[in-house]
């Protein structure tokens, strides 16, 4: 390898390992290794051991690479993330001892403009009940020549796909508004740049570029609680924006009329459009997730046990549950061991105790005997009538699924029972959701109502 190519890699590995920490650093870019050069272009392969970790990187260190390869050594303008085995084979390797310095490459692109993560688009959204309002208003608004609201609000928590309906907007308005001028920023973001603005005398300034906006995105509008002359400067903003008849979109984790120390005329300006919610991801919807997930992860093989596992037990966020995958995936590559139930119970332990909802035998008990209409009393009784044994066996059988207690345990909140009969029931119930699609749907439907 040529001294130059060998002195920058060995400069942004240090930086890396220093920035990312140890741990992140050996198990992911450790193994990469610098590939063929080419000068003409100024692109640079990095090879990585497999498919999955080239993806994998490329994903989540692909930018931050490009950028340390520029500033190191601008000779390398692009740098490209690939499986050893798919690598061209390097030409005979120049000279680059002597190279003289490459003048930065000149910026083609507005250095404003928003920079959208290429990922979170519309085709990449899975929509279900949760999001399905979300959705759909916010392709109306990223397509339609006229749209019936404005703005768009979006609320909900944490790993909901928010920003990613955000990113998708932005993504699909510039391409079928060509030369449209998008603007796009978290409302802290906002905040700071409107203080620097008064600072540096150019509140002119900050107003014409986000009000000559024919799309603005702002995210997180929560975070200007209580900032009054934040606040003052947003209000205007919005009413350039909305009056002129350009398009508004705003998302927060709760809906306007809980958002505590934000001028009433705003949430009233917030509430005149549409606002749209975004629901905890329901069972199916999360199981669509983790199904689109693992198309994208090559070379990862899921029975359908360890997904139907993990769509039951990681309910706080699509968020956590993307990033559960990649762990999952990226253990398996490393370990070169088999994906099932308890190698993911192992990998996850941490996140599945933060999960574990404490569902009780007596919810389940009441949520099934009104399931099937009867009385509750009945799971405790002596009866052994279909119309009460079958119900009560399918208790059982979610009592053993989704709480941590014993067999015993089980079978003394159900009358008293032995544990012997818990285990029959058990046996019973899955022997039966092979077969009968009626049973199978009922424990599915209780599963997600006892979850939700």
């Amino acid at each position: 390898m040529a001294a130059p190519l060998e002195a920058a890699w060995e400069a942004i590995r240090q930086g890396l390992r220093r920035d990312l920490g140890a741990r992140t650093f050996d198990g992911w870019l450790k193994p990469a290794e610098v590939g063929a050069f080419d000068a003409e272009s100024g692109e640079l392969a990095i090879l990585m051991p497999s498919q999955f970790m080239a993806d994998w990187v490329r994903s989540h260190f692909g930018d931050r690479l490009n950028l340390a390869w520029r500033a190191t050594l601008p000779l390398v303008r692009e740098v490209r993330i690939v499986a050893a085995a798919d690598a061209p084979k390097p030409a005979p390797l120049l000279v680059l001892e002597e190279i003289p310095e490459a003048p930065e490459p000149a910026l083609t692109r507005d250095p404003n403009a928003p920079h959208f993560d290429p990922r979170y688009r519309f085709e990449t959204f899975i929509v279900g009940k949760a999001n399905e309002v979300a959705a759909t208003a916010a392709r109306t608004l990223a397509s339609t020549d006229k749209v019936a609201f404005n703005p768009l609000f979006l609320h909900g928590g944490t790993g909901r796909g928010k920003t990613h309906l955000l990113h998708a907007i932005g993504q699909a308005f510039q391409a079928t508004h060509p030369g449209a001028r998008v603007v796009s920023m978290s409302a802290e973001k906002f905040m700071v740049e409107f203080v620097r603005a008064i600072r540096e005398n150019d509140t002119i300034g900050f107003k014409g570029r986000l009000r000559s906006a024919d799309l603005l995105l702002i995210d997180d509008v929560q975070f200007i609680a209580g900032k009054d002359s934040t606040q003052e400067e947003f209000f205007h903003t919005m009413n350039e924006i909305i009056t002129a008849g350009r398009r508004l979109v705003i998302t927060s984790d709760r809906p306007p009329q809980d958002l505590d120390g934000i001028a009433p005329r705003i949430l009233s300006r917030l509430s005149w459009g549409l606002v749209a919610d975004i629901n905890p991801a329901d069972y199916e919807l999360r199981l669509n997730i983790i199904d689109a997930k693992l198309a994208d992860l090559h070379g990862v093989e899921m029975p359908r046990p360890v997904v139907e596992f993990l769509a039951r037990r990681l309910t706080a966020s699509i968020r956590e549950l993307e990033g559960a995958l990649n762990r999952i995936a990226a253990y398996a590559v490393m370990t070169s061991r088999t994906i099932d139930v308890a190698f993911v119970e192992e990998v996850l332990a941490n996140v599945l105790r933060a999960n574990q909802r404490r569902i009780s035998i007596d919810e389940i008990q009441t949520q099934v005997a009104e399931h099937y209409r009867i009385r509750k009393a009945e799971m405790t009784s002596a009866r052994r009538a279909r119309d009460v044994a079958r119900p009560r066996q399918v208790a059982m059988y979610l009592s053993k699924q989704l709480t941590p207690k014993s067999l015993p345990d089980i079978g003394r909140r159900f009358g008293g029972r032995d544990h012997t009969t818990v285990i029959h029931a058990v046996k019973q119930i899955e022997k039966l959701r092979a077969c009968d699609p009626e049973i199978d749907a009922a424990v599915r439907l209780l599963t997600r109502q006892l979850e939700g």
